[in-house]
């Protein structure tokens, strides 16, 4: 019975790009709690991603799943400014710190201080925040812009990064699987991660209580490469 009703739910949601809690249950004749449990299931098993009472499937041949970031900006907000606030307790003066264009970033950018330390981003938003503070260095990756996520593909990222000397990356993502991989919507945002992961002498995720138990299109690695999580979950709900 669960199989046959988590097989309708996906051939259902492979029709329309989101549907929510209330349309499944009302269609399958079933309470919002068995949807919800259901689509909990199929979210650990990496077939769909759930946000706010609703669900898509992954389309790894997609590869572009996400929402735009003004709409990630309003999603957990007080949670991610709260996470943001703790990161900076990792910060210090003459430190070369790369954030990614998460909206959890750019709340760590709100937050800066104007101390002597040197910024490098792929963030549009990121790059707004730095530019008023006079004694931070800042370096953009540059490239093209991508107006949905509002930040900057450079395919010569690789090339640049070679002289720049990262001592911490601070990113986030979209989800954290049950086996412990990061995963994001968009192949650009998923390769600058990687990318800078394996650069970063040190690297610290901010990571809100909604993206646990959840993937998307592209894996950026695992969890075992972060040297610190930042998060609002407790270690055994994790």
């Amino acid at each position: 019975m669960k199989i046959s009703r988590q097989q309708r739910i996906i051939q259902m949601l492979s029709d329309r790009e989101w549907l929510t809690t209330d349309t499944l249950a009302e269609q399958l004749d079933v309470s919002k709690e068995t949807i919800r449990r259901d689509l909990k299931g199929l979210q650990q098993q990496g077939k769909i991603v759930r946000h706010h009472g609703r669900a898509r499937m992954i389309h790894p041949d997609n590869r572009d799943g996400g929402e735009p970031f003004g709409a990630r900006l309003k999603s957990h907000y007080a949670d991610k400014v709260d996470i943001a606030r703790h990161a900076l307790d990792y910060l210090t003066e003459g430190m070369t710190i790369a954030l990614d264009a998460s909206s959890t970033c750019f709340q760590l950018a709100r937050q800066l201080p104007d101390i002597n330390l040197t910024v490098f981003t792929n963030s549009l938003p990121v790059c707004h925040e730095m530019a008023k503070r006079e004694r931070i260095t800042l370096i953009c990756a540059g490239g093209t812009l991508d107006r949905k996520y509002r930040c900057y593909v450079n395919p010569s990222l690789g090339a640049l990064l070679k002289d720049v000397e990262i001592d911490l990356f601070i990113f986030s993502c979209e989800g954290v699987d049950e086996n412990g991989a990061m995963w994001d919507p968009a192949e650009q945002s998923a390769t600058f991660k990687a990318q800078l992961l394996k650069r970063a002498i040190q690297s610290l995720l901010l990571i809100d209580k909604s993206k646990f138990q959840r993937s998307s299109e592209v894996k950026i690695g695992s969890l075992s490469q972060v040297t610190q999580i930042i998060t609002d979950v407790h270690p055994s709900r994790r």
